[in-house]
């Protein structure tokens, strides 16, 4: 058994519907440990990245739409994202997430229990979790900074910018 992070996503829909105190009861169950977590508004650029590997099929716009919640109109355009990590998380994490067709879905699994294709056919599947090691650590890369979560889990190098802009609270 070997001890592993994933990137876990509640969507859009698993927000707006309230879902996410629910979603997180049933993962709590795997005894996994949150060493990352942040709500993110999700740009084009990320969203783009995060789905790659779907680019030119015919449903990526509104892929990229749904991951946004541009779908649910501008006060749903946020997820919760976080890293799991635990033995074997990926394939216990998965397993309680469900298949990606909510309809096909085991009843029991998140995706199962809280998942919907609506009438226009958008899969409503209200969670993200990392497929296997290598995507979950590109994943977490694209999501997450080093020093957003709590344990070094990758190699990290320290860089000095001297021109980079920042963001501060105006006091």
């Amino acid at each position: 058994m070997a001890n592993e992070q994933l990137l876990i996503l509640i969507k859009p829909d698993g927000i707006r519907r309230s879902l996410t105190g629910n979603i997180l009861d049933k993962l709590s169950q795997l005894r996994m440990t949150i060493i990352g977590a942040k709500v993110v508004k999700v740009s084009r650029e990320l969203a783009e990245m995060h789905y790659y590997q779907l680019k030119g099929r015919p449903f990526f716009d509104e892929l990229l739409d749904y991951i946004q919640g541009k779908i649910y109109g501008e006060s749903w355009n946020k997820i919760l994202a976080f890293v799991y990590q635990g033995e074997d998380a990926i394939s216990k994490t998965r397993k309680v997430t469900g298949v990606t067709n909510p309809e096909e879905a085991d009843p029991i699994s998140i995706r199962g229990a809280y998942g919907r294709i609506t009438t226009k056919g958008v899969y409503e599947n209200v969670i993200h979790c990392s497929s296997d090691s290598l995507e979950a650590e590109r994943e977490i890369k694209l999501w997450f900074k080093p020093q957003e979560i709590v344990k070094d889990i990758y190699a990290i190098k320290r860089i000095i910018v001297d021109k980079e802009e920042k963001v501060v609270w105006d006091l």
